[in-house]
């Protein structure tokens, strides 16, 4: 009788095993024994290499440097001068400029390049697009008045008189309603105003952004800071197409590519609580997404009340025999009807995206702190990140048992990897904060030592990072994404 080693190459094939050991024993009686063959050593699988990301002090970096590339090339051409009027166009040529690269900058942002976004993080790739666009905004209304009252002082005329005649240009004309469209977006996005807006009304004036960053280039071609060079206007015109090319590519080619290949469809929808559903996804080759736990898609469900609007939710399971899982709670009309999703409803999901993965990690122990549904994220990182006995924590805040999502499953995990697991229960307004910086040290005495993973709903989630760097924890060792749909 042979028997193979458990960490045998053909312990893997089961049917060929069983026919090597038949044929081995059918052999002629007589025949002497074949010498064995030297053992081989495995092949290894070559290691995937890892993605690109681009950390956010490179990307600071490069917009900075762009932008003083930008002063740079205009000053080249700035012709000094203490005349009045001459002193006003070289503030709008200045301003105007930079309103362009600007633009540029805001639709990189948002153009869902993966380095960029799995080095950043969409959070704050929105939160930077927010603050540039305002500063965009004030550029170019700085560069219309500017030029404005350049025109004034050179034609000795009243504000109105050289409006009019300004707006007789064909490309200021352009430039105008472009200025129009960017500070029609820009209101809408404002905060007071965006509440009140459906998501799809924001979305669909969003759009009006590309109209009016392509009328500005249309403007900025007729101007002399771009058309009075040959080696700028190239330049100005590559940086522009190289930005349109990022935008088709990520934002319209590679989704239609992914929905194509991986055909991905609703193979379950389970409840999981109060108002809380898992819905289990089955597709083709969805390894090749290479998604990490913490990171989210955007998702679209081709059916009716959902297909037009990109709903963004983290995987709350790590990617598995061709599955993806999401954990939703009802907080609105689109996410409401995601727990009526039949069996076979086709999908699309762009990504992935997002930073709160483990390379973001730097110390050996890890707490993973969540909010209510925030537990998405944190349960498929709880399961993955490497790590001893006690090397991995787990605070679950939610304001009562009943609201604790996917209990059961995070019970399962800490008992098999020995990790720590700690429901923070209780109203909000409670006397007692159980994520109060002393509460915090108390269940984790050596918690300065920890790196921390936050997510959970934006107030939650700005007292929790308050009370850990209270506690001790550098700020740069909370690792935090904060979304608000």
């Amino acid at each position: 009788m042979t028997t193979e080693a458990a960490d045998s190459p053909l312990a893997a094939y089961p049917a060929l095993s069983a026919y090597l050991r038949q044929t081995a024993t059918a052999g002629e009686p007589d025949a002497p024994p074949m010498p064995a063959a030297p053992p081989r050593p495995a092949r290894r699988a070559a290691a995937p290499a890892p993605p690109l990301r681009l950390s956010p002090a490179a990307l600071r970096f490069g917009i900075l440097g762009g932008a003083l590339a930008v002063v740079v090339l205009w000053g080249f051409q700035a012709e000094p001068s203490a005349r009045l009027d001459v002193l006003f166009a070289t503030g709008a040529h200045l301003s105007g400029v930079l309103a362009g690269y600007g633009v540029l900058v805001m639709l990189f942002l948002m153009a869902r390049v993966p380095a960029v976004e799995h080095g950043v993080g969409a959070d704050r790739l929105a939160r930077l697009h927010a603050l540039g666009g305002r500063y965009v905004l004030s550029l170019c209304l700085g560069h219309g008045l500017l030029a404005l009252c350049g025109y004034a002082a050179h034609a000795d005329t009243d504000l109105l008189s050289a409006s009019r005649d300004l707006l007789g240009y064909p490309g200021i004309a352009l430039a105008a309603v472009g200025t129009s469209l960017l500070v029609t977006v820009g209101v809408t996005s404002a905060r007071a105003m965006r509440r009140r807006l459906p998501h799809e009304t924001w979305r669909a004036v969003h759009l009006l952004t590309y109209l009016g960053a392509a009328l500005g280039f249309v403007h900025q071609l007729a101007g002399p800071d771009v058309a009075g060079s040959v080696l700028t206007l190239w330049l100005w015109s590559m940086l522009h197409a190289t930005v349109a090319v990022l935008l088709v590519w990520y934002r319209i080619v590679v989704p239609v590519r992914q929905a194509l290949k991986h055909s991905l469809r609703v193979l379950d929808v389970r409840d999981e609580g109060p108002g809380v559903v898992s819905v289990l996804m089955q597709g083709i080759g969805l390894d090749e997404l290479r998604a990490e736990p913490g990171q989210f898609f955007r998702w679209r469900f081709l059916r009716r009340g959902l297909w037009h609007t990109a709903l963004p939710f983290s995987l709350s399971a790590p990617v598995r025999d061709d599955t993806l899982r999401i954990t939703v709670k009802a907080i609105g009309d689109h996410t409401r009807r995601v727990r009526r999703l039949k069996r076979g409803t086709r999908v699309l999901a762009t990504g992935p995206f997002g930073a709160l993965t483990a390379h973001r990690r730097t110390r050996r122990k890890v707490l993973l702190l969540a909010g209510g549904v925030g537990i998405t994220p944190m349960r498929a990182l709880f399961e993955t990140l490497p790590g001893g006995p006690g090397d991995i924590t787990l605070l679950y805040r939610a304001g009562s048992a009943e609201q604790l999502v996917l209990r059961e499953e995070l019970e399962e995990i800490a008992r098999g990897r020995q990790a720590g697991l700690h429901f923070l229960l209780g109203p909000s307004d409670a006397s007692f904060d159980p994520i109060a910086p002393q509460a915090l040290r108390n269940l984790v005495p050596d918690l300065a030592e920890h790196d921390v993973y936050l997510c959970g709903p934006p107030g939650m989630a700005a007292t929790a990072t308050t009370a850990l760097v209270r506690a001790g924890v550098p700020e740069e060792r909370v690792h935090a994404e904060c979304f608000t749909f």
